[in-house]
Formats: structure tokens, sequence, C-alpha cells
């Protein structure tokens, strides 16, 4: 079953429209662009909640690290790691709710 859909108009900025005129679906474009911003602001939400802050100064060091990560390891290494520290993040989560006590 589909989700229902609502009809939006938005005002674009001409290079933003043009980029859009050369998707073969905008709309999916779009709803996926703001889909991975609920799922950094969700990330920034949970990480606040966990007592961690994210910073732009934190997510420039960050950016920095993975462009000279990418620059100097190949796909494979990064992807293994990638695979390990989602592991770690899953677990760390499970052991979490775990340790919550019942509402």
């Amino acid at each position: 079953m589909t989700e229902p859909v609502c009809k939006k108009s938005f005002s674009l900025p001409q290079d933003v429209a043009r980029r859009l005129e050369r998707e073969p679906n905008a709309s999916a474009y779009v709803a996926e662009a703001i889909r991975a911003r609920m799922r950094a602001e969700d990330l920034d939400a949970e990480l606040a909640h966990r007592g961690m802050t994210v910073s732009a100064e934190g997510r420039a060091r960050a950016a920095a690290r993975r462009a000279q990560v990418e620059q100097d390891w190949s796909p494979g290494r990064r992807a293994a790691l990638r695979d390990r520290s989602r592991r770690a993040a899953r677990e760390m989560l499970d052991g979490a709710d775990r340790e919550a006590p019942a509402a």
C-alpha cells in the first residue's frame, strides 16, 4: 500500500530549480533529501539526549577527517570500518535499552 501524498508548491532559487528539472522524478528526489535531513535531525536529537552536542565546528572537523580517510583508504577498508562501527553502535544502543528502567 502506498502512503497518501500531499501536493505542495514552493518557490526555489534558480539553481535549485534547474537541478530539479534534470530529475526524472523531482518529487522523489525532494522527498529523499528531506528524509535525509530528518534522519540527521533525529540523530542530533538522540545524541543530545545522551549528552552529546554537535556543533558546526565539530561537523566541519568530521567532514575534513572523512575527506582525508576517503582519499587515503580503499573503499573496502572504509566499508569494513563502517560495518564495525554500525555493529558497535547497535550493541551500545541495545545495551542502553536493556539498562533503561521500564516505564
